[in-house]
């Protein structure tokens, strides 16, 4: 990875990405962070290193073709890593148009971008071994898998069947890519990640909110029972893993990257409240939403196996280091809340 872009990179997931690579990889020489800045993007997650030589913010859509071509021509990006996509299962439900426009019409635009700046051996068109050029990462979520009872696991070979129009948004973008590389040979790889946590991430997800509120002595919306199981993922550990795969994993491959943390939604709830000392009468049980998956459960053997990569954070020290985060960037979740955030890019880009 030297010349990279990184879509999304202004989201929870990704703007610890970007944060991460210019930390930890001393080769990378321009990091284009592409971002269209919708609702849960949010340039301040990115103030420490906005003045970094090596990086560069640019708004736009993953769908504006001519932005996109615009971008490879200048750029000449070896590595793609796409994060960016409308991710929010409530707002899928409400607007699931929007969800399949981005997150499949989106990867689409970057994929054919990619295709004409790869550099493939002029006699082998369609070789399966990597020759340089752009590589590309789709970063894509366990929800494409559907639901699983109460036992068992997703792995790579789990056949897909999405419950929401947000999770069949991004298992149509998963075969996209795949087909991408089955028809034209493009080097890709597709992960897909267990629920994430950590910094930076938008307070309508569990964690925040839950830890917003409470430390607000607001209700705690639960949905149903409570008793929705998912794999906690660290955030930190997601980018390490992603990393590997760009650097690692055999072309073509799909990767699962699990946090080996399985919690029910109340159990998370009750630990929140329990580190911040507030009352469980704060909990307030409200209908579930429709397409509400039971149970999500990633095995990460093959990462592990063929890779080498493993999660360092266990969920306690994970949850109480998030907890902290959040405690001591309270003026960071009332401009999330209030939506002030947005005049950020508006002090810092005009109106542009």
């Amino acid at each position: 990875m030297k010349r990279v872009l990184v879509t999304g990179g202004a989201g929870f997931i990704g703007s610890n990405f970007v944060h991460y690579l210019l930390r930890e990889k001393n080769d990378i020489e321009i990091l284009v962070n592409l971002d269209a800045l919708t609702y849960a993007g949010n340039l301040e997650n990115l103030t420490a290193i906005e003045t970094d030589e090596r990086y560069c913010f640019v708004k736009g859509d993953i769908r504006d073709k001519e932005l996109v071509e615009n971008l490879f021509s200048e750029y000449c990006f070896d590595t793609v890593v796409h994060f960016a996509a409308e991710s929010h299962v409530d707002r899928s439900i409400e607007e699931p148009e929007l969800f399949l426009t981005t997150n499949i019409v989106g990867t689409q635009t970057l994929l054919e971008a990619a295709k004409r700046h790869w550099k493939i051996h002029p006699e082998d068109k369609y070789s399966r071994e990597y020759r340089g050029g752009v590589k590309y990462l789709q970063v894509s979520t366990d929800e494409v898998y559907g639901a699983l009872g109460a036992t068992g696991m997703f792995t790579e070979t789990t056949p897909l069947s999405p419950n929401s129009p947000y999770s069949a948004s991004k298992a149509s973008a998963d075969l996209v890519v795949r087909a991408y590389h089955e028809t034209y040979g493009m080097p890709v790889n597709i992960t897909r990640c267990s629920n994430n946590y950590g910094p930076y991430q938008f307070p309508e997800k569990l964690i925040p909110l839950m830890i917003h509120n409470a430390s607000n002595d607001k209700a705690l919306p639960i949905y149903g029972d409570g008793m929705q199981i998912r794999d906690w993922l660290h955030v930190s550990d997601h980018c390490a893993a992603i990393a590997t795969v760009i650097e690692k994993g055999r072309v073509g491959e799909v990767y699962n990257i699990g946090g080996n943390n399985e919690k029910a939604n109340i159990e998370i709830v009750r630990l929140i409240l329990s580190e911040l000392g507030k009352p469980e009468s704060l909990i307030t049980y409200v209908k579930d939403r429709p397409g509400h998956d039971r149970r999500y459960a990633i095995d990460n053997t093959k990462i592990t196996t063929e890779l080498g990569w493993k999660p360092q954070y266990t969920f306690e020290q994970g949850i109480a280091e998030t907890i902290v985060w959040y405690q001591e960037h309270q003026d960071w979740l009332e401009r999330i809340t209030s939506g002030a955030y947005v005049n950020y890019y508006k002090k810092m880009y005009g109106d542009g």
